[in-house]
């Protein structure tokens, strides 16, 4: 009997996510799943779609974002990542998670990113887990725990000291109770102020729930400037006391006085790599985005402002130019403008690139949905790595740009049957022109959607089409690590 399947894709360039070379293949699904790769002459099918002259690729995974409150929030809220062809985000960086933490008040920087107290109403990452089978994200949702969420619930908002071992065992148990309730991890951000207190030993204390749960540890690190040699060993230590892998977000050398410095930090991550499981994930540009923080501003790293709770006209301007307007040095200018985000330009270009083509990079766009001008990496990090470095810089093969996005995330984060096409694997999938996809937003046009991305499907389900924008779909699901 002919295969008959719900979608076919015709006559279409295949990266199949793994680094393979590129093949020419039908590919068919079936529900969810992929059941076939290949010569599908014989098949017929419910929709089929020609992909002469354009490419499929699996779904693109961010390996680091902060879409823990725009996954709840329908298709458009996600647009900005499924026009990229994302079809998995990984939520809970920075040691920034929605849950288990609810806020009576509006929750300190940098937590306030994910919204202010309206939105931190879950008592439990069960409770998250509940909204979003009630409500289903368009795209699926990785989970990881954080541990600023944490600390401010378990020390009543008291952050600036280390906790105590009464503290430190209460996180450690609502960290264990979220990883059964389907969280994958748990994730700190040891830059900032809820976290700086945290010694060494109480993240290891309270990333102890990881090793009988299998979670995966990933850091924004203490210190991605002069001690970025000390935070990686610090963030190798952790791993290995917990026997946990490790992922470093973001991975960078910044301010001016460390550009060149990813010729010492690639070579430690190598050799830890020997003998431990760890990896990194980089966004493709050289300029940062966080919120806005006075003490740490520096005359020589340009601030572009993305949001202002009480001057949000400001938003998109630099700060040299409203201070220079107001009539007040830098740092007050920024006072004036908190709660507040900004963009920083504090990396090189040479470092962004020689770290993306390291073997253990994954891409991760870090993208800030709910700012109100955003880095431009939100809408435009999958497609910039596709077409400005793959094709255009030529710093590596399309083929690894893809397995950079899709099989070796997937394989890092331990997401069982995707980030691959082969018959068997979930039907997340990107079609896409090689010849013209790029990214279009930019620090003066941020959110303008991404150009050669064709279509994106989500458990075999259309997602986005490019013309038509976000579908009505909402087939995306919570992933759990090493969980089918």
């Amino acid at each position: 009997m002919a295969l008959r399947c719900d979608l076919i894709i015709r006559d279409v360039t295949v990266f199949d996510g793994t680094g393979s070379p590129r093949f020419k293949a039908d590919v068919g699904v079936t529900g969810e799943r992929i059941v076939a790769v290949g010569d599908l002459g014989g098949a017929s099918a419910d929709r089929e779609v020609i992909g002469t002259g354009k490419a499929i690729a699996p779904g693109f995974i961010d390996a680091h974002t902060h879409d823990d409150r725009a996954v709840l929030c329908g298709p458009e809220c996600m647009l900005c990542k499924m026009s990229q062809g994302v079809t998995t985000v990984v939520v809970g960086n920075c040691g920034i998670s929605l849950s288990p933490a609810r806020m009576r008040t509006r929750p300190p920087a940098p937590l306030d990113l994910l919204g202010d107290e309206s939105w931190w109403v879950y008592d439990s990452f069960g409770d998250y887990a509940d909204r979003l089978a009630r409500d289903p994200s368009p795209v699926n949702t990785y989970a990881l725990i954080g541990h600023m969420s944490l600390r401010v619930e378990a020390m009543q908002g008291d952050t600036q000291r280390a906790a105590t071992d009464k503290e430190a065992a209460a996180m450690q148990k609502r960290l264990a109770e979220a990883l059964a309730q389907g969280a994958s991890g748990f994730s700190t951000g040891l830059y900032y102020p809820p976290n700086m207190m945290a010694p060494t030993d109480e993240v290891i204390a309270v990333a102890e729930a990881l090793r009988s749960a299998g979670g995966i540890y990933v850091t924004h690190m203490r210190n991605e400037a002069n001690d970025v040699l000390v935070s990686i060993e610090e963030t190798l230590k952790i791993g290995r006391d917990t026997g946990s892998p490790v992922v470093i977000s973001h991975h960078k050398c910044s301010m001016p006085e460390n550009f060149g410095r990813s010729t010492e930090t690639l070579p430690l991550i190598d050799r830890g790599a020997a003998n431990q499981k760890v990896d990194f994930d980089i966004y493709p540009y050289a300029a940062g985005s966080t919120v806005l923080m006075p003490s740490r501003l520096r005359p020589d790293v340009p601030v572009q402002v993305t949001w202002s709770v009480p001057h949000p006209e400001m938003a998109g301007r630099m700060l040299a130019d409203i201070a220079k307007e107001w009539g007040l040095p830098a740092k007050e200018a920024a006072e004036k403008l908190l709660p507040a985000g900004a963009i920083f330009f504090q990396m090189h270009e040479d470092d962004v690139q020689r770290i993306m083509k390291h073997r253990l990079a994954m891409i991760g766009s870090d993208g800030l949905p709910h700012d109100s001008y955003p880095h431009p990496r939100l809408w435009g990090t999958f497609p910039r790595v596709l077409g400005h470095y793959a094709r255009d810089l030529g710093l590596f093969s399309m083929e690894e740009a893809v397995r950079k996005m899709t099989g070796h995330t997937a394989a890092v984060f331990g997401l069982v049957d995707r980030g691959e096409i082969r018959a068997g694997a979930y039907a997340d999938l990107v079609l896409f022109d090689p010849a013209t996809v790029r990214d279009a937003a930019n620090y003066d046009a941020p959110t303008t959607p991404a150009e050669g991305i064709v279509e994106t499907w989500v458990n075999g389900q259309s997602a986005y089409v490019n013309g038509q924008g976000a579908t009505a779909a909402r087939a995306g699901r919570l992933v759990t690590r090493n969980r089918a």
